[in-house]
């Protein structure tokens, strides 16, 4: 029986989050992004892509 491979895509925090409102911030945390240029691989969920919407002027997609 062969195994489904889980898609994962790679973010990366790509400008500073001063200014932004705290639930930006939030996001921001919870994808786990720690400083300026970090890259972080997460699983590929609507959950997940809906953060990345909130805040996309803070992070880009490197890798789908």
């Amino acid at each position: 029986m062969a195994q489904k491979k889980i898609g994962t895509f790679k973010i990366q925090w790509v400008r500073s989050w001063i200014g932004c409102p705290e639930k930006q911030r939030a996001v921001v945390r919870g994808l786990g992004l720690r400083r300026l240029g970090h890259v972080v691989e997460r699983v590929d969920t609507p959950a997940v892509r809906g953060m990345v919407k909130k805040i996309p002027h803070l992070v880009k997609v490197v890798e789908e």
